[in-house]
């Protein structure tokens, strides 16, 4: 059986510890600010960013990796033998799963295998590293496949948006929105829903109540949780991505991973953003 090399994209958020632990290939979106394009990951983090947002006042615009970018991250490993397994950003939210798709038109049937997370952010992560544990235990890459599109709709990925300014130059709110919003102090709760992000709840107030109430939706699932590994995600919130854990760990959830969030999403949601992921059972 060929050796099956797992790949994702940069906004898997894996930190580097998993990604070489698990020997996954990460092929980076773009971060484009005016003329210039870095690569997510790799040309700017998300700290750098945030320093350029305050430059310029403005928001970068993010592009999928080329077809030929998936081919080129391919194709080594291709020579060599290895059956490809990507598992990438959601279809409705970038054009990156139809370019990996378009890659694997260019080798033949049964080399690369494309999976639609319908996910993003550590929603994507979450599957990349179930993939890895199916590998591990010797399942061949188009079974692998398979299971992890059954698993998709199994993810759960909600997050805090501690500011509305990056949704607001980001053209998904109104000036007038972003002005009441902020006045009365409302952070809004996303969840990923069937590939596309929405708004599941508005919560008025402290940034610690809309923390309690994430950590208490989690919670209340707590009996169907996956718990090979869950992860609290976050966006220049280090603190609180720990307090978390921490509470997590109290309910007896132990195997709790924090990962940090690369730029694309970022530029959506800005600083101080906090998620939680798990795969319910």
């Amino acid at each position: 059986m060929a050796k099956i090399k797992l790949f994702s994209d940069s906004t898997c958020d894996l930190g580097k510890e998993l990604i070489e632990q698990h020997d996954i290939g990460i092929v980076p979106l773009h971060v484009i600010f005016g003329e210039e394009s870095y690569k997510d990951g790799v040309d700017i983090d998300a700290p750098e960013l945030y320093s350029k947002v305050d430059q310029t006042g403005s928001l970068p615009k993010t592009a999928a990796p080329s077809p030929g970018e998936f081919v080129e991250a391919f194709q080594p490993h291709i020579e060599k033998g290895e059956t490809i397994l990507y598992i990438g950003l959601s279809s409705d939210i970038s054009a990156t799963y139809q370019n990996a798709r378009l890659a694997a038109q260019q080798f033949e049937e049964g080399q690369v295998y494309v999976v639609d997370s319908r996910n993003l952010a550590t929603g994507i992560g979450i599957l990349v590293l179930k993939a890895a544990d199916l590998a591990e235990q010797g399942m061949a890459a188009e079974e692998i496949a398979a299971t992890i599109e059954g698993l998709t709709c199994k993810v759960e990925t909600s997050f805090i948006i501690d500011t509305l300014d990056y949704l607001y130059k980001g053209g998904r709110l109104s000036s007038l929105q972003n002005f009441i919003g902020s006045l009365l102090k409302i952070r809004p709760i996303v969840k990923v829903t069937d590939g596309k992000m929405i708004l599941a709840e508005k919560i008025r107030g402290q940034r610690e109540k809309a923390l309690d109430k994430l950590l208490t939706s989690a919670l209340a699932d707590k009996d169907f949780i996956d718990r090979a590994r869950m992860f609290v995600t976050h966006s220049m919130a280090d603190r609180e991505a720990e307090l978390v854990r921490e509470a997590l760990h109290n309910a007896g959830i132990t195997n709790v991973h924090i990962t940090t969030t690369g730029c694309v999403i970022s530029s959506h949601c800005g600083p101080q953003t906090l998620g939680i992921v798990y795969l319910k059972t």
